[in-house]
């Protein structure tokens, strides 16, 4: 299965982003190990686009100390180094991706791009505006 990174055009039409996949885990028990080593396990209640992730009925082990229950508990995206999914998932479901279709004709119309803003005050005018006369 393909995983597109951030920025890099995707490879095959099956591609989808992680945090698009994560998203879709709702209420999926799964084990996430985080970079200074802690473990946390626990059900997923919701990932957002950040890939920060909430969780529910929690068991979390420190490094090197005793488990810890906890009802919730939220871990910011950036801390995660993987998460560990259960062998029951069903991936082949969770990679489809919903494809919108597109409509065209729809909208504004092409126009002529974005540009800098409409009808300014020219260019290189400096603080005064205008030519100055001496």
């Amino acid at each position: 299965f393909i995983f597109s990174e951030c920025g890099a055009p995707p490879r095959s039409r099956t591609a989808m982003k992680l945090v698009k996949f994560l998203m879709r885990l709702n209420n999926e028990t799964v084990t996430i190990e985080l970079k200074n080593g802690t473990v946390v396990h626990g059900t997923i209640s919701g990932v957002d686009m950040s890939m920060n992730t909430h969780l529910k009925t929690v068991k979390m082990t420190l490094k090197g100390k005793n488990p810890v229950h906890l009802d919730t508990l939220s871990i910011r995206g950036n801390n995660v180094r993987y998460f560990i999914l259960p062998d029951s998932l069903n991936l082949d479901a969770l990679l489809v991706e919903d494809v919108k279709p597109k409509t065209s004709g729809t909208g504004r119309g092409r126009g002529r791009g974005r540009g800098r803003g409409r009808r300014g005050r020219g260019r290189g005018r400096g603080r005064r505006g205008g030519r100055r006369r001496y």
